[in-house]
């Protein structure tokens, strides 16, 4: 199966209506979420509990039409838990390899922050080469492979910061946000109108079409004019006085990735300054590393790339 541009748009505008029949006032961050599905990524959600992070994991996998797990990580958690062991089989003398949950296209790895750093390991090599190696064999996981991942980062009891490395494979982070007062009113009425009844939703697409959908942004146009503005964004991380490590060169490839998909949803089969700056913010806040002096004046990533979106002259 085969998408173009446009078409992509008007499945991406059917799989967003869908999910805000049960998701309210989250348009922007659910754009965000499948930008980084489309961008061939996966996705941080980092806010405090209760502002439906899990529920909108749950409302994508229906909505594409993906095969679904849920990890809830733990300080015990363990490698193989997550990835899946061999286990002798009797019946034919020989170990069998039991899968892990894993192996499904789109995992919710629910407060990844609480589990030790050998088995946030064991998820990054899924999460870079969509495989996993064990007992000496390496098997690919399901097309897509997709993780989004759930973080509190408020509450530092029992928990363990995301290695540098594995924060930079995330192709962007969302930070969700209070509802404003109208909408967390909607929310409440529709939680009454409903009644004891689960909301349902409707598959629009499925694994195939998002296939098709990823490889349709492979002829959104960027020009060299647009590549030297992300170029230049990356490099000025590099250069910040708050900034202790910038960017890598992934960042820009984040950003490129998202940008073109956002011109996809905006109906052009081309990149202009304005996508680029709309995808910036979640494409590079959290690859920065600042000096530790600014924890204490509570500056932090997204303010230093707000900053650049500023002082950075983007292309007429």
């Amino acid at each position: 199966m085969t998408a173009t541009p446009a078409e992509t748009a008007r499945y991406a505008e059917q799989i967003l209506d869908e999910i805000e029949s049960v998701v309210v006032g989250r348009r922007r961050s659910l754009e965000l979420v499948l930008l980084g599905i489309l961008g061939r990524g996966h996705v941080l959600l980092e806010d405090v509990p209760g502002l439906g992070k899990t529920m909108m994991a749950r409302c994508f996998s229906e909505v594409l039409g993906l095969t679904f797990a849920r990890v809830q990580f733990t300080p015990d958690l363990l490698p193989a838990d997550l990835t899946g062991l061999s286990v002798y089989d009797q019946r034919v003398n020989d170990f069998e390899f039991r899968p892990g949950p894993v192996f499904t296209q789109l995992l919710l790895a629910d407060e990844i922050n609480r589990t030790p750093p050998k088995t946030q390991a064991a998820l990054l090599e899924a999460m870079a080469e969509e495989q996993v190696s064990s007992d000496g064999r390496t098997r690919p996981l399901p097309q897509p492979f997709v993780v989004l991942a759930t973080d509190n980062p408020i509450e530092y009891e029992g928990t363990y910061a995301l290695p540098e490395a594995q924060l930079d494979r995330f192709l962007l982070r969302i930070h969700l946000g209070y509802l404003s007062a109208k909408d967390e009113q909607e929310l409440l009425e529709r939680r009454i109108r409903r009644g004891s009844e689960q909301p349902k939703l409707s598959a629009v697409v499925d694994a195939e079409t998002v296939l098709a959908m990823r490889e349709s942004l492979e002829r959104v146009t960027v020009e060299p004019v647009v590549l030297g503005y992300v170029v230049s964004l990356v490099e000025a991380t590099r250069t910040h006085p708050h900034v202790a490590v910038g960017a890598s060169p992934r960042g820009g490839l984040a950003m490129v990735a998202l940008a073109r998909g956002q011109a996809a949803l905006n109906g052009r089969d081309y990149v202009t300054p304005e996508d680029v700056k709309a995808v910036a913010v979640p494409a590079l806040a959290h690859r920065l590393s600042l000096r530790p002096e600014l924890w204490v004046r509570r500056v932090t990533g997204m303010d230093v790339v707000t900053g650049l979106l500023d002082t950075v002259p983007a292309p007429r």
